[in-house]
């Protein structure tokens, strides 16, 4: 903070106005040296802004007497506040209290003076604490469209506006014509309403709203569309006024067709897709639908895969970013992509290619989608026409592809970007900071947005933020019948976040609302990072902090120890379980000597074993790397209890994903260079195997069952079709497309282009039908048997062990784990126990196994699967040999 040294700097924002009567003030925004119990404090307001705090006598504005609280901010506050922790209190006097609706429709900040009236410091204040207590009514108000007798009311949350209106273009108005404006009636929680008329069914609109907006510390008129907005303009530049329960909207298949459901959360197997990548190379698909949600309608050879897959065992897709976002051209016409036979005819490991597709930005029709703009519109680039994504034709294409996956028997599963927006302040693509100025976003201590997400953080932690994000989540639920929500970096929420938006889903009936929100299922990204790390300002959804509540968490200690080193590693080749540390060493440096692998090994085995039973804090494994039975939250990652799930549902095991390296790149980089194509395509199974048949629910990356490449592509999420490719005809996994682009991955070209440029890395149709086939048998064991999805933590630490483990019998890269199905109660009547052995060293194995007997026999679904190399399993007492790189399911009948 600046002092009459130099004039106040009131775009600093430092102070909070947390309740109608108390505003909290940093100690460290006192001058130095300077008792406050000695000074005098105001506040200011003002309409139309232009307050300066040195002024002797208000000239425009409005000022208030605070007194300073000896006792400091009540404890009640820091539980809910607790950055505000030594900040002081200041009590707002009665009248400037009583006046607290009207001012913070203007500027406002705080002053400190000197008894002699000598201005020491002043700051602008950040308002959501104060908003939140003076408009706790409007929780429960219904936002946006709501329709009765066949007429729309619109409904605007702007509790800071001076004036709201309407802006209506009805469908035969041209949108750059003004539109027809209709004044809005403020409400007492803050909203902004107006009830339209039954021909309004197909406008467009727009709010205007007169705010003040403090990154400009001036009264503004803003333009904006809907934040609860259905559906939109191609481009998003007005909102649409459509009925969602229009029968016109809903086409047969998704009206009728049941949803897929779960006997239990720990039985989901997902698929995550891109909708683009899905068919836009699939030329089996009517060009138009190439892309689009319509292709998933259509008998192709995309379908085709997904239907083997949800035979085998799948049984969720989970799709990347669908909502409106602000980064993809909608309008097929304007698109801009590089012309393909100019990369096809480039090495594959010129730079060449990235180099092309950096220039086409502008109009790219590729994006992942983490850049939301609307939260409950659906996304126009995946329609198949430019009419279709004009308004309420992207409900009816989106409906389309639901009742197409639930007719092949598959849930879908949305992932929701609640965390950040796209834009925040006066930038023409922000629609919450231009609708309640300094609101929607967290503010760092001195009031600038916070981008630790990478983009401008939404702070959920508000109460209309919450309403947003369960408003839209019931939304997509109950009017589109989604299955299921993952949650982008869900550590940046708050536990009362998740579980609000689990209670509102729970509370969803068939009877009244169409659909069983008891079965949709959330997870998310529980990672522990940024200003709110630690529950800096409230506790976090992350990992650690869900036990009890069925919320589940990505599982990166499994991740992490099966492919080895970790997502931002300067040297991708670090080895773990599943790479061949130690093993089968790839002399990198990174990976240390012998006795630094194999004490990661071991640690490796450790942490893939505690995965293995759903990460249960509380089961007693015994440790390799630490000699002896430890708790799972007694072992160690990265500085972190290891072991944080009450139940195994609340973790989701995975070893790729969108994010990072597929798994096929990463065992490129990773496994020894000598090691055979028909040996990695055994490990790529092998990795896939340690998380698929561990307890918790599971996850596949698409196309990781087809070896998919993305040319070492660390992060994808603007890279194109080119090397997000996705080849359904099983010819050509899409590695070797060039050097993947030099922003995120230029550092690590000289590791790259070596493999890249030796075609002996490409695998050819024959090794990707056969890694195909053997992810399909994975499917069909995992579905086999309840035992691999027992749900219950109890039955988890009652009947699993790990019988070799911390014992002279226990060889590196080796895992055993056993399953007695006749301790406590069966759940279920075919086996009575199960022993799954996972080889991860290149040479067979023979291993002792006490619990194993005679009886145990290679499971039918591997006696009978494509893999001749399992097929050599031998028992033999409580021997078993098991062949390199394979896993082996011994079974025993009751």
């Amino acid at each position: 903070m600046r002092t009459l040294s130099g004039a106040p700097d009131l775009a600093l924002a430092p102070g909070h106005w947390v309740t109608r009567d108390l505003v909290a003030w940093p100690v460290d925004a006192v001058p130095i040296g300077v008792d406050p119990r000695g000074l005098d404090w105001r506040l200011h307001w003002s309409a139309e802004g232009g307050i300066d705090p040195a002024a002797r006598e208000p000239v425009s504005w409005n000022t208030g007497e605070l007194t300073l609280d000896p006792d400091g901010l009540p404890e009640q506050v820091l539980q809910r506040r607790p950055h505000l922790r030594g900040c002081l209190a200041l009590r707002v006097a009665p009248d400037a209290a009583g006046q607290a609706e009207q001012a913070l429709r203007g500027q406002v900040l705080l002053s400190v003076h000197q008894p002699s009236g000598k201005l020491l410091t002043a700051g602008s204040l950040q308002v959501p604490g104060v908003l939140d207590e003076l408009y706790a009514a409007a929780t429960d108000a219904r936002l946006g469209l709501t329709w009765s007798g066949g007429a729309p009311t619109l409904r605007l949350w702007a509790p800071t506006a001076r004036t709201v209106r309407l802006m209506l273009w009805s469908t035969a108005d041209h949108l750059h014509d003004a539109g027809r404006p209709f004044e809005a009636t403020r409400e007492p929680d803050g909203c902004w309403s107006i009830e339209g008329a039954p021909g309004w069914r197909g406008a467009r609109y727009r709010w205007e709203v007169t705010v003040f907006a403090p990154s400009g510390r001036r009264m503004v008129t803003n333009q904006v569309t809907d934040p609860y907005s259905v559906s939109l303009t191609v481009n998003s530049t007005h909102s649409v006024i459509v009925d969602l329960h229009d029968p016109g909207l809903q086409p047969a298949q998704w009206r009728d067709t049941p949803q897929p459901r779960l006997a239990h959360p720990v039985d989901q197997v997902s698929y995550e897709l891109h909708v683009r990548d899905f068919s836009i190379h699939d030329k089996s698909v009517p060009e138009d639908a190439r892309g689009s949600f319509l292709a998933f309608a259509h008998d192709s050879l995309g379908t085709r895969h997904l239907r083997r897959l949800a035979q085998a065992g799948l049984n969720t897709v989970q799709l990347l970013p669908v909502f409106d976002n602000a980064t993809v051209e909608e309008s097929r016409e304007r698109q801009r992509g590089p012309i393909k036979a100019d990369l096809r005819a480039l090495p594959p490991d010129s730079p060449n290619q990235q180099r092309l597709i950096r220039l086409t930005v502008v109009g790219n029709p590729y994006n992942w989608g983490y850049d939301p703009w609307h939260y409950q519109a659906v996304e126009g680039s995946f329609c198949s026409t430019l009419a279709s994504a004009e308004g309420a034709g992207r409900v009816h294409e989106f409906r389309t592809m639901i009742g197409a996956l639930h007719a092949m028997g598959l849930r879908v599963v949305l992932d929701q970007v609640f965390n950040h927006t796209a834009s925040f302040g006066q930038n023409t693509k922000s629609v919450l900071d231009r609708t309640v100025p300094g609101y929607y976003h967290r503010l760092d201590p001195l009031g600038f947005t916070e981008h630790s997400t990478c983009c401008p953080n939404v702070a959920t932690e508000h109460a209309m933020a919450q309403k947003l994000m369960v408003d839209s989540v019931v939304l997509w639920a109950r009017d589109y019948k989604v299955d299921g929500f993952r949650f982008d970096l869900m550590g940046h929420h708050t536990r009362d976040n998740m579980l609000a938006v689990r209670a509102a889903l729970d509370a969803l009936r068939v009877q009244k609302d169409g659909v069983d929100g008891r079965q949709v299922t959330i997870y998310g990204e529980g990672w522990n990072f940024g200003e709110v790390a630690h529950d800096a300002r409230f506790v976090q959804a992350r990992q650690g902090n869900l036990a009890g509540t069925g919320i589940g968490t990505f599982n990166d200690r499994l991740r992490d120890a099966v492919r080895g080193g970790g997502p931002f590693d300067e040297d991708p080749r670090g080895q773990g379980f599943g790479t061949g540390l130690f093993t089968a060493s790839n002399d990198a440096w990174v990976n240390g000597d012998g006795y630094a692998q194999l004490d990661r090994l071991l640690a490796d085995t450790d942490l893939i074993q505690l995965g293995l039973i759903g990460n249960l804090r509380d089961f007693w494994l015994p440790s390799n790397s630490r000699r002896g039975f430890v708790r799972g939250d007694e072992l160690e990652y990265n500085g972190q209890p290891a072991g944080y799930a009450a139940e195994p549902d609340e973790v989701v095991n995975y070893v790729d994903a969108h994010d990072n390296e597929t798994l096929f790149d990463a065992l490129t980089l990773k496994l020894r260079p000598d090691t055979s194509m028909p040996d990695r395509v055994r490990m790529n199974t092998l990795c896939l195997a340690l998380a698929t048949l561990g307890q918790g629910p599971v996850m596949w990356h698409a196309g990781t069952d087809i070896l998919r490449s993305k040319s070492l592509d660390r992060n994808s999420y603007n890279s194109g079709d080119w090397f997000n490719y996705l080849d359904w005809t099983m010819t050509d996994n899409g590695f070797g497309a060039g050097l993947p682009p030099e922003g995120d991955n230029g550092p690590k070209w000289a590791y790259f282009t070596p493999f890249l440029a030796d075609p002996r890395f490409k695998p050819a149709p024959g090794d990707i039908a056969h890694a195909h086939a053997q992810a399909l048998d994975l499917l069909r064991l995992r579905a086999s048997t309840r035992l691999f999805r027992m749900g219950s933590g109890h039955a988890i630490r009652t009947k699993i062990t790990f019988p070799v483990s911390n014992t002279h019998h226990q060889l590196p890269g080796v895992i055993a784990l056993r399953i007695d199905d006749r301790v406590g109660e069966p759940v279920q009547a075919e086996w009575g126990s199960l022993v799954t052995v996972f080889n991860a060293t290149p040479l067979p194995v023979q291993l002792q196994i006490p619990g194993l007997t005679s009886g145990h026999l290679l499971h039918p679904v591997q006696a009978r699967g494509c893999d001749e190399v399992i097929k050599s399993t031998r028992v033999e007492g409580q021997w078993a040999a098991v062949p390199a790189r394979s896993y082996a399911v011994l079974v025993e009948p009751f």
